[in-house]
């Protein structure tokens, strides 16, 4: 697919620099060292727009209240670049039930830090950051939240520790050695015709519909998933598959196979049990919804792989 790694979160070229992740030390004592900053999942942004991750030493006042080392992501041209979650900080208010939403479009401002630098929702911010910011991001979010929900072996139960900055946790009662995962996700084009099919789920707002897409199953090739996903959602057959681009996605932890079909009918059924509704929606339906102007269908989120894909279906740029 044409402007395939333009996707957001496509990558930059970051050289992640895995073989300085045993022995970090010349780099933590490095004062051009700098570190992204992460509470409860939002990264730390400034500029009008929330547009630029901020950067800061390793040993800034706000880094006090960190409970773990910080990760290391890479390296930039003015040094290393980590990634410290500082979690256990307690702002003075904030609203619990809006940070564990679907959305969480509140800003938290900690006092160590300059005005206008603040915690953002990264759904919020995610097009606005250039690729390289987006990048680091994305990756230190799946990260502390693998090290969050992964903190005890999956072998003998024992709590692990981190290890090789951040990119392993090992347990010290088997010895077992664990990595962070990625879950595989398809996210299919079905198209009949001049139609895209579109789907939404349980609690979405109001007019949200979006490509179909479902996990990986262990044994299953790319275009199986996507078959069996449509069939068990929308009831409908599909046939020849291609790959058309890949995002990760850190929400938590995926990687999303963007992909394109052909459906064999446009008959639906849907099953609830996995989604609310499925609709045929024509390419003019398509554009007067991404023109805002139509009269109930609305976009995907701009940044999702889903809204890349149907841009790109609309302005023929998929071959």
């Amino acid at each position: 697919m044409r402007h395939a790694e333009t996707v957001t979160f496509g990558g930059s070229g970051l050289d992640r620099a895995a073989h300085l992740r045993g022995d970090l030390g010349p780099l933590r004592q490095d004062k051009a060292s700098r570190t992204i900053v992460l509470w409860r999942g939002k990264p730390l942004v400034e500029g009008e727009g929330r547009d630029r991750l901020v950067r800061l030493p390793l040993d800034h006042p706000a880094l006090g209240s960190a409970r773990a080392e910080p990760i290391f992501l890479g390296l930039e041209d003015t040094g290393g670049c980590f990634a410290t979650d500082i979690s256990a900080w307690e702002p003075e208010a904030f609203d619990k039930a809006a940070l564990e939403g679907f959305f969480d479009p509140s800003e938290q401002q900690h006092p160590d830090l300059q005005a206008g630098q603040v915690f953002a929702e990264l759904r919020g911010v995610m097009t606005r950051l250039d690729a390289r910011d987006a990048e680091l991001a994305a990756t230190a979010r799946a990260l502390f939240l693998w090290h969050r929900s992964h903190r005890f072996c999956a072998r003998c139960g024992a709590e692990s520790a981190m290890s090789m900055a951040g990119w392993q946790r090992d347990c010290p009662s088997c010895s077992a050695s664990h990595f962070p995962r990625t879950d595989p996700v398809v996210i299919m084009l079905i198209t009949h015709g001049n139609s895209v099919l579109m789907g939404r789920s349980p609690g979405w707002p109001e007019g949200m519909y979006s490509l179909l897409a479902g996990f990986v199953e262990p044994g299953e090739t790319l275009e199986a998933a996507v078959r069996r996903e449509v069939f068990e959602e929308a009831g409908v057959r599909v046939g020849a598959v291609d790959y058309l681009a890949s995002q990760p996605w850190a929400f938590p932890a995926s990687l999303m196979f963007g992909c394109r079909g052909e459906a064999l009918g446009r008959e639906i059924t849907i099953d609830p049990a996995e989604i609310e509704d499925a609709i045929w929606v024509s390419r003019e339906e398509m554009m007067a919804a991404f023109a805002g102007q139509h009269p109930v269908l609305k976009p995907a989120r701009k940044g999702a792989i889903a809204h890349f894909i149907l841009r790109n279906w609309l302005a023929d740029r998929l071959g």
